[in-house]
């Protein structure tokens, strides 16, 4: 489907997350479909918890049991390709880089939106917060329903539609 329309399949989606099980912390998800000479998010990594290896054309793999859910690989990555998912009872809460105007503020509700580009939902933000390492990428926590967990991708302002 990736080829055809540009958008990942719910299967490619799924290939990209790791046991549900594995999810009861954040982790990160890779979303990197095609190899291309990239490797940000490997040197970022403080805990060796994404693997590329000595050819930066092949795509990233995570070793989820090293990974911290820190959140630096999604704001390290040019691609915007990684955010961190993780369930809660009846909801699932993702680390997402965001390099739109305006930012999102706590509380506030924005639309939740899939890989097409279709308003799926709400979703909360629970944080936007921007180091200046970061260059403009902001990270932004939000919480969702636990059915969007395969679907969501990115957020929309409901005041900019």
């Amino acid at each position: 489907m990736l080829d055809k329309t540009g958008i990942a399949s719910l299967e490619q989606v799924k290939s990209r997350f790791p046991k549900k099980e594995f999810l009861a912390k954040a982790k990160a998800i890779i979303e990197c479909y095609q190899d291309i000479p990239c490797n940000p998010c490997q040197t970022s990594c403080p805990f060796g918890a994404i693997h590329i290896g000595d050819d930066i054309n092949v795509q990233p793999k995570l070793i989820v049991e090293k990974c911290t859910g820190c959140g630096i690989c999604v704001t390290s990555c040019p691609g915007l390709a990684i955010m961190l998912a993780k369930i809660e009872p009846s909801k699932a809460v993702f680390k997402i880089p965001y390099e739109l105007l305006p930012v999102p503020k706590k509380n506030e509700i924005w639309h939740a939106i899939n890989r097409a580009g279709a308003i799926i939902g709400d979703a909360l933000i629970e944080s936007a917060i921007l180091i200046p390492k970061q260059d403009k990428t902001v990270l932004v926590t939000v919480k969702t329903d636990l059915n969007l967990l395969y679907e969501f991708v990115t957020i929309r302002s409901k005041d900019h539609e």
